[in-house]
Formats: structure tokens, sequence, C-alpha cells
């Protein structure tokens, strides 16, 4: 089976086309990261209009960078949520009229879910069972996954998400957007004998998140010393380090509670490398694998929705006439396959 799979959760609009014999064929990305910076972050207006603009010249693209007629296509997959609602119906709406025009099979695939699988179109795959650490945008989650719809949300943040403190430590500090790359581009300079931030949540049992307690401490840390540019790459440092290691903490429960020796680390987060350094080094310790989708798979494409799509187009799963568009659907919803 051919599916076409189309991403417009927030602010890049990806196209890409998967086969079930042949693998991923084609994927194509426009990235809104330079017209959004201009305000400091995504403004939801402008990534919708955006995403009208750019998807059908995209789908077009990655047709030809497949070398794929319309007739060869035999499904269409897009992201239904969670997101911005005006995003996300923009490619719900291109992607059931596709649908219906061509008189294909469609789904709406859990943005999540996508990048949960992300790592599944590496050359040597996860096998289930396996811990998953989710860190995308606003979502940071532990979740125990048995199988494809299979998931048992094991912990998650109780305000702020990673990405979503890595974003606003760096404005704090006046380092640009988008915060998380330039962050810790920034922290390389830093001096790590100078500050020691906290370890949010890991002085009591469980496998929950805080991290907006962190944010502040970086605040304060910068208010009660001298601004300048040793400062930020020190403060910055502190931060990431604080962030890290407290995933790692989390994770390491994880392993240690359920037994599962296999770590799956996707979304924007889990391109960090001084996140991937730390879970390498816990996985030798505990004896575990960890995987990691490629750099660019960790961030919002349309190749984890065309994956993700078409192993539910398989299963038989298909879409009414109507479609919706969800800000919020929490994945342990999904049904399991």
């Amino acid at each position: 089976m051919r599916v076409l799979g189309i991403e417009t959760s927030c602010d890049e609009s990806g196209v890409a086309i998967y086969d079930t014999k042949l693998g991923l064929m084609s994927d194509v990305l426009y990235s809104q990261v330079a017209m959004h910076a201009e305000y400091g972050g995504v403004v939801p207006e402008l990534a919708s209009r955006d995403h009208v603009r750019r998807l059908l010249p995209l789908i077009r693209e990655s047709m030809q960078q497949a070398a794929t007629a319309r007739e060869q296509i035999g499904g269409i997959a897009y992201t239904a949520g969670p997101g911005l609602v005006g995003a996300l119906l923009v490619g719900a709406a291109v992607g059931r009229s596709l649908a219906w025009g061509w008189g294909l099979p469609s789904i709406g695939v859990h943005h999540l879910e996508g990048h949960l699988l992300a790592p599944m179109l590496e050359d040597n795959p996860p096998p289930f069972p396996f811990i998953a650490l989710l860190v995308s945008g606003g979502h940071t989650l532990l979740i125990s996954v048995t199988g494809v719809g299979q998931y048992n949300v094991i912990g998650e943040s109780l305000d702020d998400a990673v990405g979503e403190a890595f974003d606003k430590t760096a404005k704090l500090l006046g380092l640009g957007y988008p915060g998380g790359p330039v962050l810790e581009q920034t922290a390389k300079r830093g001096d790590p004998s100078r500050f020691k931030f906290p370890r949010p949540m890991t002085d009591r049992p469980g496998l929950d998140f805080s991290f907006s307690g962190l944010k502040t401490f970086a605040m304060n840390t910068l208010h009660a010393n001298e601004m300048n540019e040793q400062t930020k790459a020190d403060i910055a440092l502190a931060f990431q380090t604080a962030a890290v290691e407290t995933l790692a903490i989390k994770c390491q429960r994880a392993i240690r509670e359920t037994g599962i020796k296999q770590l799956v680390v996707a979304g924007g987060v889990s391109a960090n490398n001084a996140l991937r350094v730390r879970l390498n080094a816990l996985a030798v310790k505990e004896r575990a694998r960890v995987a990691y989708p490629r750099l660019k798979f960790c961030t919002d494409n349309g190749a984890m929705i065309a994956y993700a799509g078409c192993l539910r187009l398989l299963a038989g799963e298909r879409e009414p006439p109507r479609f919706e568009a969800r800000a919020r659907w929490p994945i342990d919803t999904l049904t399991a396959l």
C-alpha cells in the first residue's frame, strides 16, 4: 500500500509518501520558522494561512520526488490533532478532499503517535514493548507501549512541557526563536561550575514532571547576576543540564519500575545532543537499548504521518465523510491494532 501523508499541526508543512514494500519514497518539508521569528513564537493565524499557500505545491513535489501518479496512491493520511486547530483544519480539509476526489480511503492521524512511531522508519527499528519518552512541543510524556495503539501513559508534565521550558528560557535570555536549538548552542559556551539548577520532582516518587519552576529559577538567576553573554551561556548550560538530568532520572525510574529494557525517545527535544549523550549513558548502565528517529524526523514531518496512517489504513480503519480537528486528543484513547 502506498500512502500520502500530510502534516500541518503547527508551523511546518510536511508531505511524504510511504510504501509498504519500498519504504519511504519521498519527504518534503516547508518550515515557517523565519516567518514566526519576527514575533518570537508561532502566530496561529499566520501559520494556518501559510499552510494554505504551501500544501498543494508540496504535494506535487512529493509525488514527483517519489515518481508516483495519483493512481498509485492507495490512501491519504493527515494529522488530525493535537495541535493548532486552524492549522490542523487546513491539512484535514486538503487530505479529506483529495481522498474524496481520488476515491481513496483516508485516516486522521494522532500527531504524537506519529512521533512515537518515527523511529520505526530507521533500519533497525525498536521492538515492542518499549518505554517512550515523548518530548514534542507542548507535551512531555512517558508511555508504556506494548503495540501500535496500546499506549499507557505512566508519566506526564503537570505544567510546562520541557520543550516549552526551553523556548521560554531562551526568550528570557534574549536568544531568539526557536528557543531549543539556540539555547543548546549557547550552552556550549557555558561554565558548568558557575550555576546549579534544581532537578524538579526528582526528590519524590513517581514519573510525572514539572518544568515551570525551572524556568522561574532561570529568571531569578538572571536577575541576580550581571547581564552579559557569559552569564547567558552559563544559565543556558545550567538549565539544559537540569532539564536533561530530570528527564534521565525519570526514564531510569520507568525502566526499573516496568522492567522494560527498551527506550524510545521522540519529538523535537530528542534532537538535543546533551539529552542523547545522557540517555545513551543511562542505557549502558541499565543494560537497555535506546532508539531515536533521525534528526530530520525529530521535528514535525510528513513521513511519520504517512507511516502511522499506513499502519491504520492496513488495519482497516477509515474516516467517515466528515472530518474534524482536535486541539486536544489524549494518546491513550487511540484504538489498538
